[in-house]
């Protein structure tokens, strides 16, 4: 009996590391099946310091080479010099990049941040969530950015979150290095993946991001001075919610539920 791949998937997050801790496991579980995936990033310079980290992590979980639109980091100026904050780019530039994207990878599956802006609110997850949104809609009409390619309506789109119950052991970690702690009800998450399979794969992209692993409040830093069971703990459990894309049935005559 033949089993099918899973479907190709696409992240498209914030910064070098994102990717890693909040999805690597199903990024991981995805490529390990046969799976098309790969990584959007929107903030730091193809050719910083932290893209070269990004490469590292992305081959050890069969996610491609990295995809960097290069835009700042609302919180380090050095991240892409002489390039705008993401938070302050003009948003229909960046939709069209990511629009370009979606329509040259063409995934089945497409997955970013929440709203909240993944448990401590940074205003860079806040907008690639937003921008995230817009683009894999826009993707689907053809009209909109032309020169981007042909169109391509993900069938999937889904937020990785952390629910209530799942950060009894992060949050205090966190707090603990002066950052906040934004979870979602328990029902918001509608995935739990269990990505011990995988642990492996992701513990090994986690600490391809050296530069943050080897600071006190970055959560590769943190997780690494943990032991090795507290750290599976955290890990070994991948949390998202589906966001609906699918259209309303034809022949409404008002708006409803």
């Amino acid at each position: 009996m033949t089993t099918s791949a899973p479907p190709s998937l696409l992240g498209v997050f914030a910064h070098p590391d994102d990717e890693s801790l909040l999805v690597g496991g199903v990024l991981a579980q995805h490529a390990c099946g046969g799976a098309r995936t790969a990584v959007v990033t929107t903030t730091w310079a193809p050719d910083s310091h932290r893209a070269a980290e990004l490469a590292d992590a992305l081959r050890a979980l069969g996610a491609g080479e990295p995809r960097m639109l290069g835009y700042g980091d609302a919180r380090n100026p050095k991240s892409a010099p002489g390039r705008p904050r993401l938070c302050d780019a003009p948003l229909d530039e960046v939709i069209a990049q990511l629009v370009a994207h979606l329509w040259e990878f063409r995934p089945d599956v497409v997955v970013t941040h929440d709203a909240l802006g993944q448990l401590t609110g940074h205003p860079d997850h806040r907008r690639t969530h937003q921008v995230t949104l817009l683009a894999v809609e826009a993707a689907g009409l053809a009209h909109l950015y032309p020169q981007a390619g042909e169109p391509w309506q993900a069938p999937a789109l889904f937020a990785a979150t952390h629910p209530h119950s799942g950060v009894a052991y992060l949050g205090p970690l966190l707090t603990g290095v002066g950052k906040t702690v934004l979870s979602a009800p328990d029902e918001y998450a509608t995935a739990t993946v269990d990505v011990m399979p995988w642990l492996d794969r992701k513990w090994a992209a986690v600490l391809a991001h050296r530069s943050q692993r080897e600071r006190e409040r970055p959560l590769p830093g943190i997780l690494s001075r943990l032991d090795e069971e507290s750290r599976t703990r955290i890990l070994g459990t991948e949390y998202c919610t589906r966001i609906s894309l699918t259209p309303s049935p034809a022949g409404l005559r008002q708006l409803t539920t």
